[in-house]
């Protein structure tokens, strides 16, 4: 083979690994362009949409890391899946009664914690049952979860972290993915 041949064997090999290289790149972002970049405040809208993969300042674990952080009691649980409001307009005489929410035993459910304005009573109630929870430790490791592509739960996160507490966990995927591991749910009742 003539050293002209070998000359052109080698340009077109590198021609391929670099189109090859070039194909990977375009694709990498091509995949993050759907990805869902962190916003700079809080979400107050749409609370079921696909979320971000991470939370500035947080973990994010899935159902494996949840189950351990769970057996080993080494982090508080919380749920902020909202509370169905008791309709302004029952007639009179309606018996009310709340929905049943399910969520993993052993968690605290704090509703209406993760909507991206809180009125004064509610970031109260949040404050509040935080500090309980974790007895006053702002480095206690709490876990904030709700459903898959719930933005409640990246909201009580950064909200937590906004206020101090230094290891916030994001379980992204919530209540979803512990049940897709085959994990089961129990009934779950607000904290006071």
């Amino acid at each position: 083979m003539s050293a002209a041949v070998r000359g052109g064997i080698r340009a077109a090999a590198l021609f391929l690994c670099l189109a090859a290289a070039v194909a990977a790149l375009a694709g990498a972002s091509v995949a993050e362009e759907g990805a869902v970049a962190e916003p700079e405040g809080y979400r107050t809208d749409e609370y079921r949409m696909p979320v971000p993969r991470t939370l500035k300042g947080a973990s994010v674990i899935g159902a494996e890391r949840a189950e351990a952080l769970l057996k080993d009691k080494s982090a508080v649980f919380v749920d902020v899946y909202p509370r169905a409001p008791k309709p302004a307009n029952l007639p009179a005489g309606t018996v009310w009664r709340d929905p049943t929410h399910m969520t993993i035993e052993g968690a605290h459910w704090l509703p209406n914690v993760g909507y991206g304005v809180l009125s004064p009573e509610f970031e109260g109630y949040f404050r509040r049952n935080l500090s309980a929870l974790t007895g006053n430790d702002p480095a206690k490791p709490i876990v904030f979860f709700c459903l898959k592509n719930c933005w409640m739960s990246w909201n009580a996160g950064k909200r937590a972290l906004s206020w101090g507490y230094s290891h916030v966990i994001w379980f992204s995927d919530g209540t979803d993915a512990w049940q897709e591991a085959g994990n089961d749910l129990v009934k779950a009742t607000p904290e006071p």
